[in-house]
């Protein structure tokens, strides 16, 4: 195992970590999840009811420049349907024929903090948007990324800022002979992808 791929099992362990700990955060704030639903006692609920912002108020302090600039966010929605849509057919249909595992849409769009009840109705609507654009983005990266391991699995030259999951297994920049020898293998490997697949 090479510098690189170390620093990847390194990177990918401290990412378990790093969840395992968030998850702990279930026992200091009263929470259980069941299937796809999350669960507070009830005294939780209460207390967090008593911490809503009311809806008169939440718009009386709002700022000037955040309502100004509101429907600019909220425009996105149409451009975020589109690609949700496309990628969503595109990964359809060309991920069977390819043979490629199909991502598992809820592992990455997640839609939850609506049910906080100390959000006021603003604040969960806000929420859903974000929970749907950000999980969205990530849905969509995943896809680009099996399909950029199955079509061109070269790492780029220049540095980039952000290293999707797959990209460990491309070849090196410039390594023309190892590229033509393990092309179809490293197309073909995407064995890791059991629990993330639909």
């Amino acid at each position: 195992m090479d510098k690189l791929e170390k620093l990847i099992e390194d990177i990918k362990a401290l990412e378990q970590e790093l969840l395992t700990e968030l998850q702990k955060k279930q026992d200091e704030y009263l929470y259980i999840i069941k299937g796809r639903k999350v669960r507070f006692d009830e005294e939780t609920r209460r207390y967090h009811r008593t911490l809503t912002t009311k809806l008169r108020t939440y718009i009386a302090e709002a700022s000037l420049l955040h309502v100004v600039t509101a429907p600019f966010i909220w425009i996105c929605i149409f451009p975020a349907l589109l690609l949700d849509a496309t990628v969503s057919i595109y990964h359809s249909i060309c991920f069977r024929v390819y043979k490629i595992p199909l991502v598992k849409r809820s592992n990455y769009i997640v839609i939850d903090r609506h049910a906080l009840s100390y959000l006021n109705v603003i604040e969960k609507i806000n929420c859903v948007y974000c929970g749907y654009f950000i999980g969205l983005i990530d849905y969509v990266q995943e896809i680009s990324a099996r399909t950029e391991q199955y079509w061109c699995p070269i790492k780029h030259a220049r540095k980039l800022n952000n290293i999707h999951r797959r990209y460990h297994k491309f070849v090196e920049y410039g390594a023309g002979a190892e590229y033509r020898e393990s092309f179809e293998s490293i197309r073909g490997d995407f064995s890791d992808l059991k629990d993330d697949s639909d």
